[in-house]
C-alpha cells in the first residue's frame, strides 16, 4: 500500500509498504478522507515542539472497516468509521479517573506516533467510532475537530440559554459557535479581523459577526447581549490580543475558556482577572462522549460541516495541499485529502 511520510519540514515522500494485518483486538480500516489541521501545518513548517521526523501524518479521518482481527465482535466489514487518535497509557492518574485526554504519556497519531495517512490503517477497535451510514466521508473526517469544539463548549458546563462570545472565526471557532447553539445557547457572537472568515461564520449560523479591527469587543458585547454581556467567552485565537480582550471586557464573575493552543508565553493582566474574579479555564482535546455528541449534532443538523470544506486534494498531492493553505490562509477553512475516492 501507499504511505505518506514527512521526512523533514516541507518534504513528503510516498512509500510502498505492506498492508498491515490486524491483530486480535484490531480492525483494518480502509482510509477514505483525511482533514488537514493547524497542528499539521506546524509540522510542515518544522514548528511543532513535540513532533520529530520522519512522521506519517493524519489524525482527522474517515474510512470503512476492511478486515477484523480474530477477537473482534460487534463490527462488520464495510462499516463507516472514524478513529480517535489519542494513544494513552491507561495507568496514570488522569487515565484511571476517566480523563485520558490528559494522559501523562499522551501521544497523538500523526505527531508522536504513526498517523493514518496510508491506504489502510490497523488500529485497536477501542479507538474506532462508528459513523451513521448517511454521513459523508467528508463529514466523518471532520468529527475530530468538532469533538474538540464539543469538549471545549462543555468545559463551561450547561450552556443552555447562555449568551456566548467566541474570539476567532477559524474552523475551531466556527465549530465552537455552532456547538454552543446546538447545545442550547440563546445566542452567539463571534469575532475576527477577517471579513472573509466572518462571512463563513455567518453562513454557519452565528448570530453576530464582529470585526474587531473596526468595532471594540466590549462595545459589541453590550450592543448584542445587553449590559450583562456574555456568560462565557471562548478564546479560539489564542494570542495576547484576544486573551487581553476577553479579560478586559468580560462581565465580572463570568468565565473565559482558552481553546486555542497559545503560542509562546502569555502576557495577560492577572490583576484584572483577580479583581473581577474571572474563571479562566482551558480545554484539551476530547473524550469518547465528545465524539458521540459531535456525531449526534451533525446527525440532528444542529452543526453543518460542508460549508467549512475549502478544497480537496488527491493523496499524492499532499504537499500541494500545504502550499495551497499557505497561499490562501485567510480564506481556507478545512482542506480534505482524498486517500480513496468515494
Amino acid at each position: 500500500m501507499l504511505q505518506q511520510v514527512m521526512t523533514a519540514p516541507g518534504e513528503i515522500e510516498f512509500r510502498e509498504v505492506p498492508v498491515p494485518e490486524p491483530e486480535e483486538n484490531q480492525v483494518l480500516v480502509k482510509i477514505r478522507k483525511i482533514g488537514v489541521c493547524g497542528s499539521d501545518i506546524h509540522v510542515y513548517h518544522g514548528e511543532h515542539p513535540f513532533t520529530s521526523y520522519p512522521v506519517t501524518q493524519g489524525h482527522e479521518v474517515s474510512g470503512e472497516i476492511e478486515k477484523l482481527g480474530s477477537g473482534i465482535k460487534g463490527w462488520k466489514a464495510g462499516q463507516k468509521v472514524t478513529i480517535q487518535p489519542q494513544v494513552v497509557c491507561g495507568k496514570c492518574y488522569p487515565c484511571r479517573h476517566g480523563k485520558y485526554n490528559l494522559c501523562e504519556e499522551l501521544k497523538v497519531m500523526g505527531f508522536q506516533t504513526t498517523g493514518v495517512a496510508s491506504d489502510y490503517f490497523a488500529v485497536d477497535a477501542a479507538k474506532v467510532t462508528p459513523l451513521p451510514e448517511e454521513m459523508s466521508f467528508d463529514e466523518g473526517a471532520m468529527i475530530e475537530p468538532l469533538a474538540v469544539a464539543v469538549h471545549a463548549v462543555k468545559r463551561a458546563g450547561n450552556v443552555e440559554g447562555a449568551k456566548i462570545a467566541v474570539l476567532g472565526a477559524g474552523p475551531i471557532g466556527i465549530l465552537v459557535a455552532q456547538t454552543a447553539k446546538g447545545l442550547g445557547a440563546e445566542s452567539v457572537m463571534i469575532t475576527d479581523v477577517s471579513d472573509v472568515r466572518l462571512e463563513k461564520a455567518k453562513e454557519c449560523g452565528a448570530d453576530f459577526c464582529i470585526n474587531t479591527k473596526t468595532k471594540n469587543f466590549g462595545e459589541a458585547m453590550v450592543e448584542n447581549f445587553g449590559p450583562d454581556k456574555a456568560d462565557v467567552i471562548y478564546d479560539c485565537a489564542g494570542n495576547n490580543i484576544t486573551m487581553g480582550q476577553a479579560i478586559q471586557y468580560a462581565r465580572k464573575g463570568s468565565t473565559i475558556i482558552l481553546v486555542a493552543v497559545f503560542a509562546g508565553t502569555a502576557q495577560i493582566d492577572l490583576a484584572v482577572l483577580n479583581d473581577h474574579e474571572l474563571d479562566l479555564n482551558t480545554s484539551m482535546m476530547y473524550r469518547n462522549e465528545d465524539y458521540l455528541d459531535a456525531i449526534r449534532l451533525v446527525k440532528e443538523k444542529k452543526v453543518v460541516l460542508a460549508p467549512l470544506i475549502s478544497k480537496h486534494f488527491a493523496f499524492r498531492d499532499y504537499l500541494e495541499a500545504y502550499r495551497y493553505i499557505d497561499e490562501n490562509r485567510e480564506s481556507t477553512m478545512k482542506v480534505i485529502i482524498n486517500v480513496a475516492e468515494s
